[in-house]
């Protein structure tokens, strides 16, 4: 049976542009996203929000999974805050595997995010979820929560970010997809 790790973000300290911050809607995400996992024969695990990304990532090397997924909303740099809109997501530069669920993640992904051209994936060996875990790992910085648009499209669409999520994890874990 094929499994996942979902990590989801531990960052209360984010804060949306109207309210609210990323460990709150990324929970949100996780929680309607594991349904559809389960449906569809995935095992399926968990980091704890009240614990730290040291934590995560050691749960997550406690046992084999198929894919370590991160999930997480993005803030610009001072700068340009409010300023950017868009979806990144990453995967560690010599991880395959990482790289082909981050294509397949980002490629879905275009379908639901109001402006595909800016949903792109991205190579990092500076994030820890992905250098630190012994599964193939993606993380997706869903859109901006700094950027009140983003922000707004996040919360309307919770159920179908997730829906799109667990979409590209069955496809890249090849298990046919299940409604919950």
């Amino acid at each position: 049976m094929p499994s996942v790790f979902i990590s989801p973000s531990t960052q209360e300290f984010n804060p949306y542009v109207d309210g609210g911050n990323e460990e709150y809607y990324m929970n949100l995400i996780a929680d309607e996203l594991i349904p559809y996992l389960l449906a569809s024969g995935i095992t399926v695990n968990r980091n704890n929000p009240n614990e730290s990304l040291g934590r995560a990532i050691a749960l997550s090397n406690e046992q084999r999974y198929d894919l370590h997924l991160a999930l997480h909303s993005n803030a610009a740099p001072e700068s340009l805050a409010g300023k950017l809109t868009g979806t990144d997501v990453y995967y560690y530069p010599t991880s395959s595997k990482g790289k082909a669920a981050a294509e397949i993640i980002a490629s879905n992904f275009k379908a639901i995010y109001p402006n595909p051209n800016l949903v792109k994936t991205v190579s990092s060996a500076n994030l820890a979820e992905l250098k630190r875990t012994k599964a193939p790992s993606v993380l997706i910085e869903v859109a901006y929560h700094d950027n009140p648009n983003d922000a707004q499209w996040i919360r309307e669409n919770i159920g179908e970010i997730a829906r799109n999520l667990a979409l590209s994890v069955t496809e890249f874990l090849g298990v046919p997809f299940r409604e919950p």
